[in-house]
């Protein structure tokens, strides 16, 4: 009768009943007492892979009670330290030595394991079997899922669409059972064990964290989860940074300025999908970047290195990091002030830091720096945030740090350290931050109004138009505090005036201001500064007209030839799309095949 002696690695994860099963000859299988050691303490600690063994041990006891093996425990139980030791060959050394001691062949899936044995001149079988399954995890996701969510005692459920646009839908009638979603669980773990490019980030007593290939994994079970629950994320999209469509203002600074970055945004926007576009970005003009993840799921080239934390610890991957002086480091999923005050040492250590971070508002991940870090410093570890939304590019701030008196102050010796935030297309300050008190203050700063006495004297002139002239309808402009400009329809403009100019003359005695009276024609065909170029795309109900990303969410005047058209806003992604059922349509349509060129102006 043939001797087989197996290890751990065959055991937890049913490879050894496997094997036995498709042997066709009864054998004597010994099954060391360090083994036995080894998975019962695995399973006292709450670990995944110390349940499963139990269960592939039950396996063999009930193929022992049939007749199948003829099954055997031998060896004396290891010492604490041995099996604490494990990792360090411990426990696989006392199982060499118990199948040389037995002259019986021994059973791995362990390479190590298996060389070692090879060495020393024992006879070994290394097995590569897979474990057949109701359910694997991949059959759960198709082509647009983006997440799946499976708990026993409900329906699996999965999100599909994109970052920002996804809908949670129900993909089977069938409800799991505790039972099957164990089975996947087992499954995961042991191809994760088995595979070099997938590993298990963390097991903790009712919880594991695995990365498994591009899927990235948390398995809940009872005491932590009410109920045993498996949660799968998966990248559907990788894309280049040119998939965004920046703007070539923005590429130039993250090009030759920015070095410390915020990405920021809601769960599910599209953070970690952009902090992949921008890593590869810099590896292709050269940089040397690094990330650091815990778990390790960004999806970027061979060429980016990816660390996670070290003996559990991010502080001390920091330190390597330290060390090895990268150009840029991504560090994903910044939580904890840790987290912040390790980004802040890189960055003051003169790396490059793109830190991912959740915020509901662009200045939230501003926010999220107060208090964990000095202030004045937050300017030189944080020039850009970009705020992603939707899978796209929805704003830039910039940070500055000065000494001023804080808007909506007057008084000078108020002058104080402030950090101004601006948007960064517009130059617009939105926000400062400063010290009031003791408090520190984040503070929106109100676009300019006009002076109270310009409102009132533009209150005043709409009055006098409408006593004078009920049914004239005609638009007000103040354009200083001496001169105001009324538009209005060319027929309306000779009762505006009055004869030989008496009325606006009058009206102008009773307002105090220089008044000029022009047609709205006249407004909207005025000689633009600036011509931009405009797209044109003419579609079977609709003409599509496409300008640069340096004017989305800004008001453009269109132009056929000389002729103004209409204003109108650009989306996100810098177009305009028109009907052409509309009287603005079909004008568009008449000039396109006059073959008149359209473009736009501020």
């Amino acid at each position: 009768m043939r001797i087989f002696v197996a290890d751990t690695s065959v055991v937890v994860d049913g490879r050894l009943t496997q094997f036995l099963q498709g042997i066709g000859e009864k054998i004597r299988l010994i099954i060391p007492e360090a083994v036995i050691a080894e998975i019962e303490h695995q399973a006292n600690e709450g670990k995944a892979i110390g349940h499963v063994g139990l269960e592939e041990l039950k396996k063999l006891r009930k193929m022992a009670d049939k007749g199948e093996i003829l099954l055997e425990f031998h060896g004396e139980r290891p010492e604490l330290w041995q099996i604490q030791r494990a990792k360090a060959g411990e426990i696989d050394s006392m199982i060499r030595e118990t199948a040389k001691g037995l002259g019986a062949t021994l059973i791995t899936g362990d390479r190590i394991q298996r060389d070692v044995a090879v060495a020393k001149g024992i006879d070994v079988i290394y097995l590569e079997a897979r474990k057949e399954v109701k359910h694997r995890l991949e059959d759960f996701f198709d082509a647009h899922t983006m997440s799946v969510h499976l708990k026993g005692g409900i329906r699996p459920l999965a999100k599909k669409g994109k970052p920002g646009e996804w809908r949670l839908v129900q993909i089977s009638e069938e409800i799991l059972t505790d039972k099957e979603l164990e089975e996947i669980a087992d499954d995961i773990v042991e191809r994760a064990k088995r595979d070099p490019e997938s590993f298990i980030e963390l097991d903790e007593p009712g919880a594991t964290v695995v990365q498994l290939r591009n899927y990235r994994i948390v398995i809940a079970k009872p005491p932590f989860a009410d109920r045993i629950e498996i949660t799968a994320v998966r990248p559907i999209t990788k894309l280049s940074i040119e998939d965004y469509r920046l703007s070539e203002k923005l590429m130039e600074r993250l090009r030759e300025k920015a070095e410390g970055i915020l990405i920021a945004g809601a769960p599910g926007e599209g953070k970690t999908t952009f902090a992949q576009a921008l890593a590869e970005y810099y590896a292709s003009m050269g940089k040397i970047v690094k990330t650091m993840e815990k778990p390790r799921d960004l999806q970027v080239s061979e060429e980016i290195t990816q660390y996670t934390a070290l003996s559990g610890r991010m502080e001390k991957t920091g330190d390597i990091l330290l060390l090895v002086r990268p150009d840029y480091t991504i560090f994903d999923e910044m939580r904890k002030t840790s987290d912040f005050k390790i980004y802040a040492d890189l960055r003051l250590a003169g790396v490059g830091m793109i830190g991912v971070v959740h915020a509901t508002r662009p200045i939230d991940a501003v926010q999220r720096l107060i208090g964990r870090v000095d202030l004045g410093v937050i300017p030189q570890i944080v020039d850009t945030v970009i705020f992603i939304k939707a899978g796209s590019v929805h704003k830039v701030l910039t940070l500055e740090y000065m000494v001023k008196v804080p808007s909506g102050m007057r008084e000078e010796d108020l002058a104080r350290p402030v950090i101004e935030v601006r948007d960064f297309e517009t130059g617009e300050l939105e926000y400062e931050i400063y010290t009031y008190g003791e408090e520190i203050s984040v503070v929106p700063v109100k676009k300019k109004e006009k002076s109270p006495a310009l409102k009132l004297a533009e209150k005043r002139l709409k009055q006098e138009i409408k006593k004078f002239l009920p049914d004239v309808y005609a638009e007000v402009e103040i354009v200083s505090p001496h001169k105001a400009v009324i538009y209005a329809d060319e027929f309306d403009i000779p009762s505006i005036i009055g004869k030989k100019g008496k009325r606006i003359t009058e009206i102008e005695k009773k307002v105090g201001i220089s008044i000029d009276v022009k047609s709205f024609t006249e407004r909207e065909t005025e000689k633009p500064e600036e011509k931009i170029p405009v797209e044109v795309e003419e579609k079977k109900k609709t003409v599509v007209l496409r300008v640069s990303p340096d004017y989305v969410k800004k008001p453009l005047k269109f132009y056929g030839g000389e002729q103004y058209v209409f204003t109108a806003t650009p989306n996100k992604k810098g177009i305009i799309k028109v009907s052409k059922s509309t009287p603005i349509g079909r004008e568009l349509k008449r000039l396109l095949d006059a073959g008149i060129p359209i473009w736009a102006a501020p």
